[in-house]
């Protein structure tokens, strides 16, 4: 029987400043974020069959969650900041990248496999019941194909395979 993975070797780390590769890890405040992959699925019944053939055609990944707003937080500063200018096309743009913390690259310390996603966030509220911290909801949304590389988990830096 293999070994389950725990939640907490699924880092994804956000450029809180685009464009100097300033790495937030997406983690306080945070209870629950899952990668949904979203995949459009066609189907063609061929005219010798009964039954439907499907293929998977392509995929729409995004990661919807809900943070604790923590001031301070590198992450929860970035979002919010997009949140009160309520950014949109070039100016909610980012990158992303997660790295599966249970795939280490062999012979590196602290240097996992990693993928490199170019992402746009939007805020979808923010807020929450009295007497409570108030919670910022929004998502991360994949664009284009990552590219896979590995993660220095201790210089936070991305190396893209080549």
């Amino acid at each position: 029987m293999g070994e389950k993975i725990k939640r907490s070797l699924f880092a994804t780390f956000i450029d809180v400043d685009p464009g100097y590769e300033d790495w937030g890890l997406v983690g306080d405040g945070v209870t629950a974020a899952a990668i949904e992959y979203n995949p459009e699925i066609s189907e063609e019944v061929y005219i010798h069959q009964d039954s439907a053939t499907a293929e998977v055609e392509r995929y729409g990944p995004k990661m919807p969650l809900e943070a604790v707003a923590i001031m301070g937080d590198d992450v929860f500063d970035y979002v919010d900041g997009l949140r009160i200018d309520q950014a949109v096309l070039n100016d909610a743009h980012t990158q992303a990248v997660n790295v599966w913390l249970y795939k280490p690259v062999n012979g590196k310390q602290d240097t996992y496999e990693a993928e490199l996603r170019d992402i746009t966030i939007s805020i979808e509220s923010f807020g929450g019941d009295g007497g409570v911290a108030n919670r910022i909801n929004y998502t991360i949304h994949y664009r284009g194909d990552p590219v896979k590389g590995e993660f220095d988990a201790d210089a936070l830096t991305f190396s893209a395979n080549t």
